[in-house]
């Protein structure tokens, strides 16, 4: 029996105005640091997260979105995005960072591991999760 097991990191809330999403990224590197299988998903006000050019200035709290294009450095090879909320909040794929992803050893990489999917999708990578974890 493996000793890796598969984290799911739900992140629900918009970025600023709580702790939840920042909570959440320094449990991801956590996570990631400790060799276990880390993936991150984000639905309704989570969404907001992964927007280019999150602008922090009116706020008490440091832009932490540049943070999360290091998580392939960490190993962290899958962020999935709800559709649908990206869909209600008006925006695509496009208005999202993207995630380089690369694996030194076998030279593999991926562009961007920066996924949208739908409600089947979010259910079948929930249930194949060993923890969920959500924010």
């Amino acid at each position: 029996m493996s000793d890796v097991k598969k984290f799911m990191y739900l992140n629900r809330r918009a970025p600023y105005g709580t702790i939840y999403a920042w909570e959440s990224l320094e449990v991801v590197l956590i996570g990631a640091a400790f060799d276990q299988e880390v993936s991150l998903m984000f639905i309704d006000d989570g969404v907001y997260q992964l927007v280019k050019g999150s602008d922090t200035s009116e706020s008490d709290m440091k832009n932490f979105t540049p943070t999360y294009r290091t998580l392939g450095d960490y190993g962290v090879r899958h962020m999935y995005v709800d559709k649908e909320s990206l869909e209600a909040r008006g925006l695509t794929t496009d208005d999202l960072i993207e995630v380089e992803w690369e694996d030194w050893e076998t030279e593999e990489s991926v562009d961007n591991i920066v996924e949208a999917v739908d409600a089947g999708q979010i259910a079948e990578l929930l249930a194949e999760s060993d923890v969920v974890f959500s924010f």
